[in-house]
């Protein structure tokens, strides 16, 4: 399995972000946006096939994967927002291709509905878009983080490496599960695993989401239909709440459509990118 880094560094309000482009430049650009407890590991395989045909940028939000982690760090979906939108202009990017996984789902809605950053295209792909979201864990662990951040290191491990698997329907292969876990491990790592789910309120999904009617531009939803973490229910009706979007499920996949079917996700997300047309058909599934 081939590395994955990120060579350049931006530095953002709420700490570094580390980041890095695919493909040719002059070729339209696609940025990539990650979820929640991932990184930009998960798109290592769609963004290396995009990059045939587009210039794709790859980041990893403040406080995952290979971007700073510290005590006390922002790292809430309003903080993403932000980050993302300064990111663009850091970029040069006007009116790029945006793919959004989970977290960065919302990330992505929040930096165009109220931020101002302008899409040509957007596709969602399993989005953290609309309430109720957070599995029982997710939220006893938000209640008590504190708590749970004093676990020894190996009980620690275990249980994030149980959680990062659930997000597979078919399974992960045990040295992907490796590389999504270790950067939650250490000192560093497991504050930050904490910090992130501490920091994830429903509050900020609600200050947008009855706004998504305003959503003018090309818009696919992707979701797994096996998807255990936000069921596909939600892909129907957030398709329903955009003009015009269009829903695909994927057979087979879990939340983590890049892992468990990666090249039909990109085919999917090819033929979108290619040719996106926004409020041509009511929403469909397939």
């Amino acid at each position: 399995m081939s590395e994955w880094q990120l060579a350049e560094t931006f530095c953002s309000t709420s700490g570094e972000v580390r980041w890095d482009r695919l493909g040719q430049p002059g070729q339209r650009p696609v940025v990539l946006l990650h979820g929640t407890p991932f990184s930009s590991y998960v798109w290592r395989a769609v963004a290396r096939s995009l990059a045939r045909r587009h210039q794709v940028f790859v980041w990893d939000m403040p406080g995952y994967g290979a971007s700073e982690m510290f005590s006390g760090q922002d790292v809430s979906l309003g903080a993403q927002g932000r980050v993302f939108a300064e990111l663009l202009a850091h970029w040069g990017l006007e009116e790029p291709l945006v793919v959004a996984h989970d977290f960065g789902g919302a990330v992505s809605l929040r930096a165009h509905l109220l931020h101002g950053a302008r899409y040509r295209a957007l596709a969602l792909v399993d989005p953290v878009a609309l309430a109720p979201w957070g599995s029982p864990f997710f939220r006893l662990v938000g209640k008590h983080s504190q708590v749970f951040e004093q676990l020894p290191p190996a009980l620690h491990h275990a249980l994030v490496r149980e959680y990062v698997s659930s997000a597979s329907s078919p399974g992960l292969h045990p040295a992907v599960l490796d590389k999504l876990v270790k950067p939650w491990l250490g000192e560093l790592g497991q504050a930050a695993f904490y910090r992130q789910i501490a920091q994830a309120d429903q509050c900020y999904t609600d200050e947008v989401q009855d706004r998504y009617g305003e959503i003018g531009m090309p818009t696919l939803v992707c979701w797994g239909h096996d998807d255990t973490w936000i069921p596909v229910a939600k892909g129907r009706e957030l398709a329903a709440r955009i003009p015009g979007a269009r829903l695909e499920t994927i057979a087979g996949a879990g939340h983590l459509v890049q892992e468990d079917a990666p090249a039909e996700l990109t085919a999917a997300l090819i033929t979108f990118l290619q040719h996106p047309v926004a409020g041509r058909s009511a929403p469909a599934t397939r």
